[in-house]
């Protein structure tokens, strides 16, 4: 009887274990359960609220369309410093050797001013023999005159027929052509011996010596002397066709030469009325008043200034340049990026001038526009003030 009991007590406790584990095992499922319905509702409404990216997003660029501002069309260029007016000085007359060489190059020199002579020995002695000629035509002729005189006494007397006082009277007159030409040949002569002296044509500044003494020269010989006339100096400076149209005879220049360190104000005094065909390019004469640091040879900048124009100005980061040149990127009317090559004036507080290549009603890159491709697609969005 007791036995009985004992099993019957051990029954219901397993009867209990088993219970409570299965339980425990449906509380764990109905956890998991929950816990995964909670995760996917959770990926479901992110999904839901995160728009799809699209495949190909264009970038984003600020655009300004710039317009037309009045600005000074400031033009650079650049040339060569020469005199206004050279002057090579050679030997006018035969020539010979060089006796005396009297000024160098730097001197100032006025007009008529012996630089060098040549040696004048032969020239010389040849205008002594000229002066010995004429001596003697003047002698011939008085004798001639001495016969007609006398013939004539005794033509009323009859010992002197006509015939001979006309031939008298024809050597009295080819005595007396005599005479003049001997003269003539002397003027000549004095004239050829006085251009052995070598002459300033012009007062100004020697700017080369090209002889020395003893040197040969003749008249077929190079320039002896390079003159500037009265010392003045110019710039000829090659300027594009559009931007001569803008200049004028009598505008101020500023010229600074190569190395000079100071800035030399000149004017125009001659613009070329011719355009080169080839390069498109005319010549402008600047001309400056003399100073010592201006060298005739040397190289220089000038800036003309111009009336006032109505021109495109751009912000520096808008404007690029390369070994081409200057340019901008545009958007065009299918918002694709474009490049185009400008030719930029004075920079200003306000930014710079673009004398040509834009109209000013185009979109162009504000900044950053190295980092676009020509061609590529973009989203503009035009910059606020």
């Amino acid at each position: 009887m007791n036995y009985d009991q004992g099993w019957n007590g051990d029954a219901t406790v397993a009867d209990v274990d088993r219970a409570t584990k299965a339980r425990r095992r449906r509380l764990i499922l109905i956890f998991a359960g929950i816990f995964a319905v909670v995760i996917a509702a959770g990926i479901f409404f992110g999904r839901k609220s995160t728009p799809p990216a699209p495949a190909n997003s264009a970038p984003t660029v600020t655009v300004i369309v710039p317009g037309r501002t009045s600005v000074a069309a400031n033009v650079s260029a650049t040339g060569s410093l020469m005199a206004k007016r050279d002057m090579p000085v050679g030997v006018a007359g035969e020539g010979g050797m060089v006796s005396r060489v009297l000024v160098d190059a730097g001197d100032w020199v006025r007009a008529g001013q012996t630089l060098a002579t040549v040696d004048p020995a032969v020239q010389a002695a040849t205008t002594a023999q000229m002066q010995a000629q004429i001596q003697s035509a003047v002698a011939n002729a008085k004798l001639a005159q001495s016969n007609l005189d006398r013939a004539q006494a005794l033509v009323s007397r009859g010992f002197i027929s006509k015939a001979d006082i006309d031939s008298r009277t024809a050597a009295r007159d080819a005595a007396n052509a005599s005479v003049r030409l001997a003269q003539a040949q002397y003027r000549e002569q004095s004239a050829r011996l006085g251009r052995l002296d070598i002459r300033a044509p012009a007062s100004g500044l020697v700017l080369a010596r090209n002889v020395e003494a003893g040197q040969i020269v003749s008249s077929g010989s190079s320039a002896l002397f390079q003159i500037a006339m009265d010392g003045t100096l110019e710039m000829q400076a090659k300027l594009a066709e559009q931007d001569i149209a803008g200049l004028h005879v009598g505008m101020p220049v500023q010229v600074v030469p190569v190395g000079a360190g100071r800035t030399f104000t000149g004017n125009i005094w001659q613009i070329a009325p011719m355009i080169d065909p080839v390069s498109r390019q005319g010549t402008v004469r600047v001309q400056l008043a003399y100073d010592p640091a201006l060298r005739p040879g040397g190289f220089a900048t000038a800036a003309f200034s111009s009336q006032h124009t109505q021109a495109p100005v751009l912000p520096e980061s808008a404007v690029l340049s390369d070994d081409q040149g200057n340019y901008v990127y545009l958007i065009d009317k299918d918002d694709k990026v474009q490049r185009r090559a400008v030719k930029i004036g004075d920079v200003s507080d306000a930014g710079i001038a673009v004398l040509s290549g834009l109209q000013g009603n185009e979109r162009v890159v504000y900044s950053a526009g190295a980092f676009l491709n020509i061609g590529e697609k973009v989203v503009p969005e035009l910059k606020r003030n």
